[in-house]
């Protein structure tokens, strides 16, 4: 699901500057043809101008409402996402306020033109137009909180992760700055920035192994620092991930021990409840003395070398 072309959701205010500038313009091309009577010019000209406006307030609308995603129908990571990270019942309620006006703005219009048509009363028939006016700017005034509503959801989605919610995925997990993203690059050539500071990773860095016909979806996560009960936004990515993406997980220890190895296991224990296959990968094994290496292996069935990481991989798929 891709998030980042959500286009901006301006003021209620905009939309209908664009909807009236339209239709003066409609209204300014249709006065200069030629008509028999004053009367039947003025019905065209306003019923073009409502017309006009019709048109464009509900282009507006729908061009929201189609591009926003229906949250109900979301796959169950970006669902889940979506209500960890904004307000979902508010944000359903706005999609459905402008569900709501774009009917009332057909409804109003169908009836104004009708009135006009029967009319002989010019005067009325410029009543009948700022009375059209006043009730459609009368229905987006009401509904002006939904698109700040709409606008803060937007913003935040299009901070979302892009996964392919349809690929074999595996996800890598652990904690911060012990070599995740670093795997990530040797085992698909994806190289996002690296630092040397704990939660380098700010979100899912995504990757790609593909053999033959097979393509495997690979996700770095944020380092969750062993706090499943107090995860901010982009720890909870990272366990969503876990539960709605994963067909195997991918669990990296650091034997330097930037951080203790009994926390590295507690948290690696924790994961394991996921009930997924499991690879255990031992990073910067270059730099630490092989024997002890040689017996975490053996202990935890680990791997170090890449290209065992890629085999496994693929017997799982």
């Amino acid at each position: 699901m891709n998030f980042q072309n959500l286009g901006k959701i301006e003021l209620y205010t905009f939309y209908l500057d664009v909807a009236f500038s339209s239709a003066k313009a409609k209204a300014d091309s249709t006065r200069a043809k030629h008509f028999k009577d004053k009367l039947t010019k003025s019905k065209v000209v306003e019923t073009e101008r409502i017309k006009a406006v019709t048109r464009s307030l509900i282009k507006q609308l729908n061009r929201i409402l189609k591009v926003f995603p229906f949250i109900d129908d979301l796959h169950p990571f970006y669902k889940e996402l979506v209500k960890c990270t904004i307000d979902y019942y508010a944000t359903k309620k706005s999609l459905g306020a402008l569900k709501w006006v774009v009917n009332k703005v057909q409804v109003f219009s169908q009836l104004t033109i009708s009135k006009i048509q029967k009319t002989r009363d010019i005067k009325k028939i410029n009543e009948y137009r700022r009375e059209f006016y006043g009730r459609v700017s009368s229905l987006f005034k009401q509904i002006k909180k939904d698109f700040l509503i709409l606008e803060e959801a937007r913003k935040i989605m299009r901070l979302y992760p892009i996964i392919k919610t349809s690929l074999f995925t595996v996800v890598i997990t652990g904690f911060p700055n012990i070599g995740k993203t670093t795997l990530l690059y040797k085992l698909t050539g994806s190289k996002p920035e690296i630092n040397s500071y704990a939660f380098t990773t700010k979100s899912i860095n995504i990757g790609y192994l593909q053999e033959n016909n097979k393509k495997i979806q690979i996700l770095d996560t944020p380092g969750t620092l062993n706090r499943f009960n107090k995860m901010n936004n982009i720890e909870k990515q990272a366990f969503l991930a876990m539960k709605y993406c994963a067909k195997l997980i991918i669990y990296v220890f650091d034997l330097t021990e930037p951080y203790p190895l009994n926390k590295q296991v507690m948290l690696y224990e924790k994961i394991k409840k996921f009930d997924l296959p499991f690879i255990v990968y031992v990073s910067k094994t270059d730099i630490l003395d092989i024997k002890k290496v040689e017996e975490f292996e053996k202990n935890y069935n680990a791997i170090k070398d890449i290209e065992e990481i890629k085999k496994s991989i693929f017997q799982f798929t």
